[in-house]
């Protein structure tokens, strides 16, 4: 008999018959018999056997037809073992036309399937991990046609959700088996921002459930779907052709590929097959994703593992229009700690600041405008976490521990007891640092260090006061663009600045301009994609081409200031040719303000970022037209030795603390001083205490940093003695060829140096 697929054609027919089937009620094994029976006689196969993972990580047979019904429950294999592990541990169908000579099978005598040859099994998959495996058998050798592999699919996939519902599989039963991860689990990542956090998981963007799988109405359901699909791709069009600022921190080729998808036929035609042949379309869309989750999660490929990130906001997108709740706010529980693979800074300000506790990231750099936010909200922040998202279910207790730099899903009792007293040791530390508020940072033998802090948001002015810092010595004015839905007007941008400068009061404020392009590509700008955008068409390169654009938010820092001092500094300057053409345009609006009767500030200061290497051969000429400059170490260092600070792959690789990084910032400091010319470091370095004792040894006086490092650092200038140290670091600068972390640190040790 040759056999075309199912004798009943079409999933919808086999959907409605299990369905019918599990409405009659009964015991629950007795309606799991039933539904194998039913898939059996459909797909016209002569066993169907559904095979379940334990807790402890076996696959068990829970029930079949066809097979020797005594083997149910009895016949085991441990992880990866036969063909039905590897279908777990691929998490993709296997279709095989003589089973028992594939090197994986696996000979289990008690089932008696000795005379079947054919073999298709296909994943039950939640969430992106297979939690079973369905199969059907015949004695023919054949190889299963793709419409028959596509009817196991959808019927496993609505398998998996009424397992995991409890319609399928007895109470008691459902405990044993494993439908999500459970066990507690220690993963090791790199440090974004400083802190320790405990709490309860929240996916970002979470999966809205399907509470329906089968459509009654499939022709109603194919509607929905095709609206939603609409709206979601006018929606992304938008965020491409400048209407929104849903992910304006997001670089245009990723934003392009989200288009690229949400318009992509195969995508599309997937999710409409998956509704006519039965399923809602939420459930359509889960069905979707598992799959994508099951292939792309085993590939080796950076390339392809990143459009997994790509695909798995798209259907999340895609589930919130169908929902209607494509644009509301999500509501946090208490404690929230973020789960997500990568954020953007908008994405993060989206949520509530008093009950985002902690954040857990799957990839990302420290250097990331993530990692940047987190720490100015002071958000402990872990990120690397490989695998995280598939580890970690919404409402896991979670630990984030980012002073190792590791995540704790699940922690057993005696980890969380031991956390909570290192978190009661930190908010002694923190109490010890507030009493340092008002002391002035002077070193041990008189050196007055200035400590400023580092800004960008409006909530950062909310907390000036309280960390004991003395002035902004940073304020990121792109961050307002960034979060922003479209090009901040001229009002909007004076209020800012306003506010900022009435936030800080006498204590000075220094202004950074747009530092846009590169990876920080907004929505409503053009953009054209470039081949390496750190070194690219960025920050001072981007305003001197568009002086209209640089000019604005001149005029609007001019006016914001009524009178008062401003301080103005320009970043990425690689010559002294751009300096002197900046310079030039705030002239310019000073000159206009003047001549419409507008005040002008009442002090003016102009200063240049030093992160290009080219400057410090060229100080000589431009430390005489500035006012100050400041030392962005963060972009130094990742030009100085060719590092991509945002590729997570060498970002780490060269050390700070090594004799070139640091012969480069004593040489801008000894220029400095030689010429009498204010100078900061406002890069992450200057705020841990330890690299921030090598700064004062070089002879840096003025350090600008996050908010949570004012305390740290300060404690540490208080118990320096700067002239030791200065002797203490030349020596080990002049006498080492490679990293002198390890040097240093035992040095901070042998002058009681509190770290």
């Amino acid at each position: 008999m040759a056999l075309q697929g199912v004798a009943i054609r079409g999933q919808r027919s086999l959907l409605r018959q299990i369905r019918e089937a599990l409405a009659s009620g009964g015991p629950a094994q007795a309606r799991l018999d039933m539904v194998v029976r039913i898939i059996a006689r459909s797909m016209v196969a002569e066993v169907c056997s559904l095979y379940m993972r334990r807790a402890a990580g076996d696959i068990e047979l829970f029930a079949t037809e066809g097979l020797d019904p005594e083997a149910v429950h009895v016949t085991r294999m441990k992880p990866g073992e036969g063909l039905v592990g590897e279908i777990m541990r691929l998490g993709r169908p296997l279709n095989l036309s003589d089973a028992p000579n594939h090197p994986a099978f696996s000979y289990r005598p008690e089932t008696g399937e000795d005379p079947f040859h054919a073999f298709l099994g296909v994943p039950l998959l939640r969430g992106g991990r297979a939690i079973g495996v369905l199969v059907v058998q015949n004695r023919t050798e054949r190889v299963y046609v793709d419409d028959e592999v596509e009817d196991l699919q959808i019927v496993a996939m609505v398998l998996a959700e009424m397992v995991a519902g409890g319609e399928l599989i007895s109470e008691g039963e459902l405990k044993g088996v494993e439908l999500a991860p459970h066990k507690p689990e220690r993963l090791k990542g790199a440090k974004f921002a400083d802190g320790l956090a405990l709490g309860v998981a929240v996916l970002h963007e979470p999966p809205v459930a399907p509470s329906q799988l089968l459509a009654d109405d499939v022709v109603a359901e194919e509607a929905r779907l095709n609206t939603a699909i609409a709206s979601l791709q006018a929606q992304i069009d938008e965020m491409l052709d400048g209407q929104h600022g849903l992910l304006a921190d997001v670089s245009y080729e990723v934003l392009d590929t989200y288009r690229m998808f949400a318009h992509d036929r195969g995508w599309n035609r997937g999710l409409e097959d998956a509704v006519r042949n039965g399923l809602t379309a939420e459930a359509a869309v889960e069905r979707v994703r598992s799959e994508h989750r099951a292939r792309l999660g085993q590939a080796r490929d950076p390339y392809l593992r990143e459009r997994l990130h790509d695909f798995e906001d798209l259907a999340d997108r895609l589930l919130r229009h169908l929902s209607g709740d494509a644009h509301s706010a999500r509501e946090l529980p208490e404690n929230a700690i973020l789960i997500a693979r990568n954020l953007g800074p908008a994405d993060l300000l989206e949520y509530d600041r008093t009950k985002l506790k902690g954040l857990l990231l799957e990839e990302g750099s420290s250097a990331s405008h993530a990692a940047i936010v987190a720490r100015a909200l002071d958000i402990p922040c872990v990120g690397r976490l490989s695998g995280l998202r598939d580890r970690v279910s919404e409402g896991d207790a979670v630990i984030v521990d980012a002073e190792t730099g590791e995540a704790y899903l699940r922690p057993r009792l005696d980890v969380v007891k031991a956390f909570k007293a290192r978190l009661e040791v930190r908010l002694q530390r923190r109490a010890e640092f507030a009493k340092l508020r008002d002391t002035p940072a002077f070193t041990r033998d008189g050196a007055k260090i200035t400590l400023l802090m580092n800004a960008g948001l409006d909530v950062d002015l909310d907390i000036l006061a309280e960390t004991g810092a003395e002035g902004i010595g940073l304020f990121r004015t792109e961050f307002q663009f960034m979060v922003a839905e479209e090009m901040p007007r001229f009002n909007a941008q004076t209020a800012l600045y306003g506010r900022v400068m009435d936030a800080a009061g006498d204590m000075p404020v220094t202004f950074r301009t747009l530092d846009l392009g590169g990876d920080k590509i907004l929505p409503y700008m053009e953009a054209e994609r470039e081949e390496n955008p750190a070194l690219g068409w960025r920050a001072i390169r981007m305003g001197l081409d568009r002086p209209g654009l640089l000019r604005l938010q001149l005029r609007a820092l001019i006016a914001a200031s009524r009178g008062r001092s401003l301080r103005i500094m320009f970043p990425l300057v690689a010559s002294v040719d751009e300096f002197r053409a900046a310079r030039a345009l705030v002239d310019h609006e000073v000159a206009w303000a003047q001549r419409r009767g507008r005040p002008a500030p009442s002090r003016l200061d102009v200063g240049a970022m030093i992160e290009a290497p080219a400057l410090i051969w060229h100080l000589d000429a431009l430390l005489p037209m500035t006012d100050f400059v400041s030392v962005g170490t963060n972009d130094l260092m990742q030009y100085l030795f060719a590092a991509d600070r945002g590729n997570p792959r060498v970002a780490d690789r060269y050390d700070f603390l090594s004799p070139p990084a640091l012969r480069a910032l004593e040489a801008i400091q000894r220029a400095c001083a030689e010429t009498g010319t204010p100078v900061s470091v406002c890069g992450e370095m200057a705020g841990r205490p330890l690299e921030a004792f090598v700064l004062v040894a070089l002879g840096f006086d003025r350090l600008s940093m996050p908010p949570a490092g004012i305390g740290p650092v300060k404690q540490m200038v208080l118990s320096c003695d700067r002239e030791a140290a200065r002797r203490g670091v030349s020596a080990l600068i002049k006498g080492s060829a490679g990293s002198i972390r390890n040097e240093i640190e035992t040095l901070a040790r042998k002058l009681y140096l509190a770290i």
